[in-house]
């Protein structure tokens, strides 16, 4: 799903910061590397968003406002209708 898409999402940083990265089963980080995403991010603890095509993805939950933006922008522009 992620191979080849730019994308974001937890950082390994953040994770670290809230003392879980022993706690987890995964890295978000890691895994969507490892599974072609093209990973980028933003300070820790800062908005950042990425879009490629379909995909919108957040870093963390200062994200998911404009996420939700993000998202409602592109049903605007590709004339989805929610039903």
């Amino acid at each position: 799903m992620v191979n080849g898409k730019s994308v974001t999402g937890f950082s390994n940083s953040e994770e670290e910061a809230v003392g879980l990265t022993h706690v987890v089963p995964f890295l978000v980080e890691d895994i969507l590397q490892k599974n072609g995403g093209v990973y980028s991010k933003g300070p820790d603890w800062q908005s950042h968003v990425v879009t490629d095509g379909l995909l919108i993805t957040g870093q963390n939950p200062a994200s998911s406002a404009p996420a939700a933006r993000a998202l409602l922008a592109k049903v605007v522009k590709t004339g989805f209708i929610l039903a």
